[in-house]
């Protein structure tokens, strides 16, 4: 798109944003905003999402469940599995405790509570049957409600946990596990979702406060101005401000729901991609300070020059965002309307809030580097060019190589990321919640207790639903498995003509074996089924659990995947045409991206797995880092051809590639920097879900910081010569 289509749009705005008068107007309204709706509306981190599946009403395991929970009412419930662990064996005294905290819950149940054992009245070969073989575990299931809310579930632990606190001390929760003594963790269903909201709440303090001190670091380094490096910071805050108080109220209606995960990454994107977008418009400034002598006709000009860029920026990512609505799984559609909302508040708040800021500060924002017209600056030196912006010898180096050895550069380039990227053969992933729970986490450490000293299996049962006649036939089917350690009938229905089978693995039931041995478990019952009655349709064998929810979530991701990448790709090429006007241009920087998306997956797996020692990828992390890295990859090369196609008229082509690389150096490996140091921040947080999609972010990012946008892309550029604008055929220079 050529400047003077938008050029009139953009000397409007900035009029508006940056006039004497209109500037404080525009400050004055987003601060207006940002106090009503958080007076008026909720915050996002206030609202809580209820405890029910990410996955779909049609997913199997939820309507396996739908239908136990209407024929077996009785027996269905959210489990929290309270361990009792002594080392040197459950005492006589560890007993009366255990059999005391029961009574309590009988006679004073906890919120939600459903059923409980009651173990004082139990005999002794009964009680002891709950034992481990080695008498140094105990088990006592709480059932809760299945359609219980996170907030009473929250509520139930705490109860569960006061009640054990007042029968064995405060050491019995909180002490270590190496020690000697009666000790209780709570895991299960409902104990490993309550540790899981308790840890992104925790991170969402820790995760705003890192984030904000290291992009602060970051600015001063860059800016050496204690003014301009707070400017960022607030224009991010009050587009933070407006945001969040907007979602809550979008949550409270019941219009959009999303968990803390989602809050904690929108705190990063927000950060990462608001800074960027700062970045860029205040470099602008700051060349036209240098240009003129008055600061308002300097900022109307870096807002023409810079606008653009940020809102078609903006809008990339956003729709890149709104393709998650095509996703079934949860956890990934919900990502799309907070997601895309964030960003075009924050890309609005770059082109109309930070002009605005800067307009009033003027040239004191970058005191005490304070940039003039060249006329009263002075002779110029090496550091002085440095701070007014212009290319530094390294910039003009890379310019130079990227252009003049085009072939060897491109080869080379693409030849890292190609290596990079084969690793992705090597992973290997997993959907198991518990394993990115820190080792201390006491559902965690209660699951690790029952693993050691119990079958596996009987952390999380598998449910069958069958037909009441084939009942038998099926338990005796599946024991002659050896995928499945028991099976056994808990309950026959006359009326619904069901019967509930409970069916304990032989291995973990969260791992990715369980999952592939759950189809052998259905190949079974459904072929024993089809034994008594002929004829009969597989349909009537349900199965529902942690193992089949867990299952149904690798099939969703994978047609989510299949479904969200090929949409996310041709969003992003249609909006790079309709910018550029070139479809090969916009061929090979979608081409770039996705290899160093590619390149970033297969780095990131060396790192989680041989240098952290993690055996599996969190299963969401290639298709949420795809959307991000793809969305968020394209800005940067979206800023530096947008350089080289405002120059085409008036230099040859490389020339004009040159000095865009040139130009663009310093501001988009700053941006890149800071943007990979936000995304650094997830790693240092105790979830490993988080913690792998900061790592692979953060190296797709430098990837496209340091080898695709300087080198890469701007070699192809050069490569294709005046066919990188085709179908335009632009008016060039004659090349020298």
């Amino acid at each position: 798109m050529e400047r003077t289509e938008y050029a009139g749009y953009l000397s409007v705005l900035s009029k508006w944003t940056t006039g004497p008068r209109s500037k404080w107007v525009t400050l004055f309204i987003w601060i207006a905003c940002t106090i009503i709706a958080s007076l008026a509306w909720p915050a996002a981190n206030r609202m809580d999402r209820d405890s029910s599946s990410y996955l779909p009403h049609s997913a199997p395991s939820v309507q396996a469940q739908r239908n136990i929970e209407q024929s077996f009412p009785s027996a269905t419930g959210t489990p929290a599995l309270v361990v009792w662990y002594n080392s040197q064996g459950i005492t006589s005294k560890d007993v009366k405790i255990i059999t005391s905290v029961s009574q309590t819950l009988l006679v004073h149940p906890v919120t939600s509570q459903v059923a409980v054992p009651p173990l004082a009245s139990m005999p002794a070969t009964a009680l002891s049957s709950l034992m481990s073989k080695d008498k140094t575990t105990l088990v006592l299931p709480v059932t809760l409600k299945s359609n219980a809310t996170q907030a009473q579930l929250n509520r139930a632990i705490a109860q569960i946990k006061r009640i054990v606190e007042a029968q064995a001390g405060p050491q019995a929760i909180t002490g270590s596990l190496n020690t000697h003594g009666l000790h209780v963790r709570i895991t299960g269903p409902a104990g490993i979702a309550v540790d899981a909201v308790s840890l992104f709440q925790h991170a969402d303090f820790t995760l705003l406060m890192a984030t904000t001190l290291l992009v602060l670091a970051l600015l001063i380094i860059l800016y050496r101005s204690p003014i301009l490096a707070f400017v960022p910071l607030v224009t991010v805050g009050i587009a933070y401000g407006l945001i969040s108080p907007i979602l809550g109220e979008l949550s409270a209606q019941h219009l959009v729901t999303f968990d803390a995960q989602t809050t904690s990454i929108m705190t990063v994107l927000l950060f990462g991609a608001g800074t960027d977008y700062c970045l860029l418009m205040v470099a602008r400034y700051r060349e036209q300070l240098y240009r003129f002598q008055s600061k308002d006709s300097a900022i109307r000009e870096a807002v023409g020059g810079a606008a653009g860029a940020i809102a078609l920026s903006g809008l990339t990512v956003a729709l890149a965002l709104v393709s998650l609505l095509l996703a079934q799984y949860e956890s990934y559609h919900e990502f799309a309307i907070p997601f895309c909302l964030a960003i075009v508040i924050m890309a609005l708040a770059g082109v109309t809030l930070l002009p605005a800021l800067l307009a009033i500060l003027g040239r004191v924002a970058f005191f005490p580097f304070i940039p003039r017209p060249e006329a009263s600056a002075g002779a110029t030196s090496a550091r002085r060019r440095s701070r007014r912006g212009e290319p530094g010898a390294l910039s003009n180096w890379i310019a130079r190589t990227a252009t003049s050895r085009s072939v060897m550069v491109t080869t080379i380039g693409i030849l890292i990321l190609i290596c990079l990227g084969l690793f992705t053969f090597q992973i290997r992933t997993t959907y198991s919640l518990i394993s990115s729970f820190p080792t201390s986490m006491p559902s965690r450490e209660g699951y690790a207790i029952l693993s050691k000293h119990f079958e596996p299996g009987e952390l999380a049962p598998v449910e069958l639903l069958v037909p009441n006649q084939a009942a038998q036939s099926v338990t005796h089917a599946l024991k002659d498995e050896p995928c499945v350690d028991t099976a056994y009938v808990v309950q026959t229905n006359g009326h619904t003509h069901l019967a509930l089978v409970d069916v304990t693995l032989a291995t973990d039931p969260y791992s990715n074996t369980a999952i592939a041995d759950l189809a052998k478990v259905k190949d079974a019952a459904e072929k024993a089924v089809d034994s008594q009655r002929p004829g009969l349709q597989h349909g009537q064998v349900w199965i529902s659990g942690p193992t089949a929810t867990e299952a149904d979530t690798a099939a969703l991701t994978s047609r989510d995947t299949h479904v969200v990448v090929p949409v996310v790709i041709a969003i992003i090429a249609l909006v790079l045409l309709l910018y550029l006007r070139s479809i090969v241009a916009a061929l090979y920087l979608i081409a770039t991206v996705i290899l160093s998306y590619l390149g970033a997956l297969g780095a990131g797996w060396l790192i989680i797995h041989y240098v952290l020692g993690s055996a599996a990828m969190q299963g969401a992390i290639p298709l949420y880092a795809f959307v991000f890295l793809v969305a968020l990859g394209e800005d940067y090369n979206i800023f530096v051809v947008s350089r080289i196609w405002q120059t085409k008229g008036r230099l040859s082509h490389k020339e004009s590639v040159a000095q865009a690389v040139a130009s663009t150096s310093g501001v988009i490996t700053s941006a890149g920097l800071i943007l990979a140091g936000t995304f650094a921040v997830l790693a240092s947080l105790p979830i490993q879900v988080l913690v792998q999609f900061g790592i692979v972010s953060a190296i797709g990012v430098l990837l496209d910081t340091f080898i695709v946008r300087p080198f890469i892309v701007p070699a192809i550029t050069s490569l294709c010569g005046r066919f990188a604008y085709w179908p335009s055929r632009p008016s060039m220079a004659v090349e020298k």
